[in-house]
């Protein structure tokens, strides 16, 4: 179920252009070369989640799995913010998030592995922090 998940994931990213960094860079640039793709990929995405959110909370267990793994924290803390920002400035630098990254592994990996390395880097980073 989860590698049909991720190839659906990969195959629209792909089919929307947000594997090319250039396009996501082209929405950041607002005035520049503005291309609002991007915000209509977005709002695509809001609207069903917000669907799978409400319907979520009127079901007492997950089709499969005994239960739901949703965070425990609701409000926003200096390490979300931090990583916000971190992420933020990574994917306007770098045109790139981690779906579109590996995505482009297989399309492109020349262009994606130094930002993959630099992102697992990271997370290793991070975990180890947290030991």
């Amino acid at each position: 179920m989860s590698l049909a998940a991720g190839a659906l994931f990969g195959a629209g990213l792909t089919i929307s252009g947000m594997v090319d960094p250039q396009r996501v860079q082209a929405f950041l640039d607002p005035f520049g070369d503005w291309d609002p793709t991007l915000a209509f990929v977005m709002g695509g995405a809001m609207l069903p989640m917000a669907v799978a959110w409400r319907r979520q909370a009127s079901i007492a267990r997950p089709w499969q799995g005994d239960a739901f793994d949703l965070p425990e924290i609701r409000g926003i803390d200096r390490r979300l913010a931090i990583g916000a920002v971190v992420f933020g400035i990574g994917w306007g630098v770098a045109g790139l998030c981690p779906g579109p990254a590996i995505a482009d592994l297989v399309l492109v990996p020349a262009r994606a592995a130094l930002f993959v390395a630099a992102m697992l880097a990271g997370v290793a980073l991070h975990r180890l922090s947290r030991s």
